[in-house]
């Protein structure tokens, strides 16, 4: 199968056979929006220029202000505490499990003040944290619950769609995701006032967009008495080039995520007997989407970098390690953040105090094996690269031993 197929290039030549005209624009956006609705089952979808605008938007819609916290994990890409930034607000870094490399309800309990405003949980992965015991924390505390699903698209728990938990959740399309339009993103959400924000502060705070309407009409913009801008807002819509190959992927779903589970699988077969590494933990309920194959490898009996060399000697595309914690980069342990460290919001956080234990021990660990193969003989041959991998320092191990 080809990951870009015959639907994108269809609805890409009816984006440019319209010219550009304003007649035309957003309607591709807006069959996009209607169709991703639909295949979450939710009643509102508000397409974005990416998956770090989209979180910025749900955390102003969430009424986020100057000074709130906002919990989220370390272990991610650093986009979703950047999005906490943006919001000017500020990043609270909750530990995850050792096993499921998640954030968990009972990690989140510990670090929640009185400040604390919303949760960004992280389905890492293609996994999904136990959603259910977060929004109890949630629903306790009164905080909003944003799901970061960039990685996690058609996963389930509990015979529920992930990203249907939360209040609203977040998508990406960039390049690497299970769905892509080179770049985009996505938020959904049941909430008709949170739709409507979520819109209009999108939307460059326009008066006559909502939820359901992504468009002003010529009627309203022709007239010299229209005021348009009623609330300040930032200029994140996606435009229709994105939304037509989007569209096509969304369409197609459940082939593009069902191929990276078929890839998960070859190497699930070659891991099962092998004690020096720990796949991340599927807790009972959870059927994940595999955005990458993910192994924790115990680094005190083989080396990761030497892993990963052999990996490749053996054939093998390569491997990508974890992020650097978010609280670890310069960034962060500088507040290098565009001058609202001059503020006084961040004086009382030293990010190089903090100190999440497990995701710690985690980031040197986690081998992230590739599953986008849209040809599965191809997937095959790299878990059996992993196979030969394995055998190689399992046979270095045994001689330890035998000579120890």
């Amino acid at each position: 199968m080809n990951r870009i197929g015959k639907k994108e290039q269809t609805y890409i030549q009816e984006v440019l056979d319209g010219q550009f005209s304003s007649a035309n624009t957003y309607q591709m956006v807006t069959r996009l929006e209607k169709t991703f609705a639909e295949k979450f089952h939710v009643k509102h979808a508000i397409a974005m220029v990416n998956g770090t605008a989209t979180l910025h938007m749900a955390l102003e819609a969430a009424g986020v202000k100057p000074g709130d916290e906002v919990i989220c994990p370390p272990l991610t890409m650093s986009s979703t505490s950047i999005a906490v930034l943006q919001a000017n607000a500020v990043p609270v870094f909750a530990d995850v499990d050792k096993n499921t490399f998640l954030i968990t309800a009972e990690t989140i309990e510990k670090v929640i003040t009185k400040k604390t405003k919303a949760i960004i949980t992280v389905s890492l992965y293609g996994l999904a944290p136990q959603m259910e015991e977060i929004m109890e924390v949630a629903r306790k505390n009164h905080l909003i619950v944003i799901e970061d699903n960039a990685e996690c698209y058609g996963a389930f728990q509990d015979h529920k769609l992930v990203g249907t938990f939360g209040h609203m959740a977040s998508y990406s399309f960039q390049s690497s995701k299970h769905l892509t339009a080179g770049e985009g993103g996505m938020v959904i959400t049941e909430d008709d006032e949170l739709a409507d924000k979520l819109r209009r502060y999108s939307g460059l705070g326009y008066a006559g967009i909502s939820g359901k309407k992504g468009r002003i009409t010529k009627d309203d913009i022709q007239s010299p008495d229209y005021e348009r801008h009623v609330v300040l807002g930032w200029n994140y819509r996606m435009a229709d080039l994105c939304a037509a190959v989007a569209l096509g992927q969304v369409e197609r779903m459940e082939e593009l995520v069902e191929i990276r589970c078929k890839s998960a699988a070859y190497y699930e077969e070659q891991v099962k007997d092998c004690e020096w590494l720990q796949p991340q933990l599927v807790k009972e309920g959870n059927i994940p989407s595999y955005w990458t194959y993910v192994l924790r490898l115990d680094i005190e009996k083989v080396d990761w970098h030497v892993f990963r060399k052999k990996y490749q000697e053996f054939g093998g595309d390569g491997i990508y390690a974890a992020w650097k914690l978010s609280y670890q980069e310069p960034m962060f342990q500088n507040k290098s953040f565009l001058n609202r460290e001059k503020s006084g919001i961040y004086d009382s956080y030293d990010y190089k105090k903090i100190h999440c234990a497990n995701a710690e021990f985690l980031q040197p660990r986690l081998l992230q094996l590739k599953t986008n193969y849209y040809e599965l003989e191809k997937a095959r041959q790299q878990a059996e690269v992993l196979g030969k991998t394995i055998a190689y320092f399992d046979a270095q191990i045994q001689e330890k031993r035998r000579t120890s």
